[in-house]
């Protein structure tokens, strides 16, 4: 399968895409490209062969939700430019 200049405009307009006049051609061939390995990967048999769902058989494989503090009040503070008492210092944001 292969396309020409015309289709490959009209499918730039319809996605909104502007193709450099230089580059059309370069476009263009990438397209056949493309087009052509989709049909390769239409002449394959795929009568046996189950739709993919899924990469992985893996059902919501999660870590346990335990809350728990890496980092120290202290610790945490000790690096700030600005404290006062318990709390970083920012600059203000809002008037």
């Amino acid at each position: 399968m292969s396309t020409d200049l015309a289709t490959l405009r009209g499918l730039a307009h319809l996605a909104r895409l502007e193709f450099d006049p230089a580059n059309e051609q370069q476009v263009l061939g990438d397209l056949n490209k493309i087009l052509d390995w989709v049909d390769q990967l239409r002449q394959l048999d795929t009568t046996d062969v189950e739709p993919l769902v899924h990469l992985s058989q893996e059902i919501n494989v999660l870590r346990p939700d335990e809350a728990h503090n890496t980092v120290s009040h202290a610790a945490g503070l000790s690096n700030a430019p600005r404290k006062d008492s318990d709390y970083f210092r920012v600059p203000k944001v809002l008037e």
